[in-house]
C-alpha cells in the first residue's frame, strides 16, 4: 500500500491536502486581541479568551485551541475598544439655534455570549447603537442652550449621553467607554451671522450691567469713606472745640482773601468792622 502511494504523487498530494484541511478545521490560534465563540449547530458551547477587566497580558487564555472539525465554527469578536461613528445630526437648542453636531462613541464587547445571542456579529452592535447615540445626543443637547457646549457643563452632558447609551449597550453585551463631540457648528449663512449678532448683543448687555454694578459699588465705597472721614474729623475736632473753630476760620479766610489767579483781576474786597465776629481770630480771643 505504501509502495503504491509512493509511486503515485497525486495520491500523496491529495492526502496532504486532506490532512491540511483537517488540521485547519481542528486547530486555530486565538490572538490576544480577539475573543472566540465556539458555535455548534447555532449554539455557543464555550468562549475562548473572554474579556476581563484589568487582566494581565499573557494570562487571558489566548493561543492554540482545538475544536471538532466541520462541526464547530468560530465567531471572532474583537476584544479591543471599538468606535461608533455617527452621521452629522441637526439639533435645536433651547435658544432656538440649529446646530450641526458630529459625535462618536467608543465601546467594548464585554459579554460575547450576550452579543452573539442578541446581535449575531459585532458589526451589528455598532449598527444598533448608532441611532441610539443620535437620539440620546439630540435629547440631551435639545434641553440646553448653545453656550453650554462652551462651558464646564459640557462634561456633564457627555456623561448623561454615555449613561443613556450604556443602558442600551448592555443588551448587546457591550460597555460604553466614552462619548465625545467632535464638532458643534452653526449652519453657514444668515443663521450663523444672526447667532453671532445675538451673542454680541448679549455680551454688550452683560458688560453694561457689570459696569453699572461697578459704579454702584464705587459710589457706596466713596460714601462710606466720606462718612468715615467725617466721623474721624468730628472725633478729632471734638477733643478741642476752640482749635476746630480756629481751623474752620482759617479755611474761610484762605478761600475769601487769597487770590489764586495770576493777576489782580478777580480780587475780592470786603469792608468789615474790626468788631465784626468774622474777624475775631485776627484780633485774638478775649
Amino acid at each position: 500500500m505504501i509502495h503504491r502511494l509512493a509511486r503515485n504523487p497525486l495520491a500523496i498530494a491529495f492526502i496532504a491536502i486532506v490532512l491540511l484541511i483537517l488540521m485547519g478545521s481542528t486547530f486555530s490560534i486565538v490572538p490576544e486581541t480577539k475573543q472566540a465563540a465556539i458555535v455548534r449547530f447555532g449554539v455557543v458551547k464555550r468562549i475562548i479568551n473572554p474579556y476581563r477587566a484589568r487582566q494581565p497580558f499573557g494570562s487571558t487564555g489566548a493561543g492554540l485551541i482545538a475544536r471538532i472539525p466541520f462541526v464547530d465554527q468560530i465567531v471572532w469578536i474583537d476584544k479591543r475598544i471599538l468606535s461608533i461613528p455617527m452621521d452629522r445630526q441637526q439639533v435645536l437648542s433651547t435658544d432656538q439655534l440649529r446646530l450641526q453636531v458630529d459625535a462618536f462613541a467608543r465601546y467594548r464587547i464585554v459579554d460575547p455570549l450576550r452579543m452573539y445571542i442578541s446581535a449575531g456579529r459585532e458589526e451589528n452592535v455598532s449598527e444598533q447603537l448608532r441611532p441610539i447615540l443620535g437620539s440620546a445626543l439630540r435629547n440631551e443637547l435639545g434641553r440646553r442652550p448653545f453656550s453650554a457646549l462652551l462651558s464646564p457643563e459640557r462634561g456633564q452632558m457627555m456623561q448623561n449621553i454615555k449613561t443613556a447609551l450604556d443602558q442600551v449597550a448592555k443588551q448587546y453585551g457591550a460597555e460604553i467607554v466614552d462619548v465625545r463631540i467632535k464638532r458643534a457648528d452653526l449652519p453657514e449663512g444668515t443663521p450663523l451671522q444672526s447667532a453671532f449678532q445675538r451673542m454680541k448683543t448679549a455680551r454688550e448687555q452683560q458688560a453694561r450691567s457689570i459696569r453699572a454694578q461697578g459704579m454702584k459699588q464705587a459710589q457706596i465705597i466713596r460714601a462710606d469713606a466720606d462718612a468715615q472721614a467725617s466721623k474721624i474729623y468730628a472725633d478729632a475736632f471734638g477733643q478741642d472745640p476752640k482749635f476746630y473753630d480756629f481751623y474752620r476760620a482759617m479755611q474761610s479766610y484762605r478761600l475769601t482773601f487769597i487770590n489764586n489767579g495770576t493777576n489782580d483781576m478777580g480780587r475780592t474786597s470786603i469792608i468789615l468792622s474790626p468788631q465784626d465776629g468774622y474777624l475775631k481770630e485776627f484780633v485774638g480771643r478775649q
